[in-house]
């Protein structure tokens, strides 16, 4: 038992040597994760892992998330497909190991195509699905989050997603991920209506207009 419990965490003794890469086991996983349950079962909440590995944290926050998505949208494709485009929009991660990016995305893209083909039996639109890879890609990214480059030396550039209110159309903002979590003399500053709190805005490095989420391109 033991055994089976390290070969879940660790892939290779190597890869702890090189890396420090000990995957985090699924009960702890939950444990920390209800700790914010109500932003875990929220649509549009963000989460960012930066040492994602495989993708165990982001794996249980999209389940937790697609448990509330069926429960509002499955009566409706159209709806279930555009709220899925924020379910997976809301979704960030970073490693250091290319295998470990690739192997996040597919896990997290293949749980979310069980989940839609068990509600829409074989009625799947395709093309829906290459959008969310697409979005995936963006997402969970290969670099490191201590020097906020990617594996090429260059920053790490995310996107934030965002829907209006009942609209198809998708508005996407891509911020360097150092600007976000580094505050510099140019950031700007504005108030939130609702609660009067001082909000930071980092600068924006691209502004893309509003476009149909299905016409999302790489």
């Amino acid at each position: 038992m033991i055994m089976e419990k390290m070969n879940n965490q660790v892939k290779t003794k190597k890869r702890v040597a090189d890396h420090g890469e000990v995957f985090t086991h699924k009960r702890e996983v939950n444990a920390m994760l209800d700790l914010v349950k109500n932003e875990t079962e929220r649509i549009d909440s963000r989460f960012l892992e930066p040492a994602c590995g495989s993708g165990n944290f982001l794996v249980e926050i999209l389940n937790r998330k697609l448990k509330r998505l069926e429960q509002r949208y499955k009566g409706s494709q159209h709806d279930y497909e555009q709220y899925s485009v924020m379910v997976i929009s809301s979704i960030y991660g970073i490693d250091l190991l290319q295998d470990n990016v690739e192997e996040c995305r597919k896990r997290l893209f293949e749980i979310f195509i069980k989940e839609y083909q068990s509600i829409f039996k074989k009625n799947i639109n395709e093309k829906f699905l290459e959008i969310l890879k697409i979005i995936l890609e963006k997402n969970i990214v290969c670099g490191d989050a201590l020097t906020m480059k990617d594996n090429a030396g260059k920053p790490i550039i995310f996107s934030e997603w965002s829907m209006p209110y009942n609209d198809m159309r998708l508005k996407q903002k891509e911020y360097s991920f150092k600007d976000i979590f580094s505050p510099t003399l140019s950031w700007s500053y504005t108030t939130n209506s609702d609660t009067g709190e001082r909000v930071i805005l980092p600068n924006v490095l691209k502004d893309h207009p509003l476009i149909n989420y299905m016409e999302l391109k790489r």
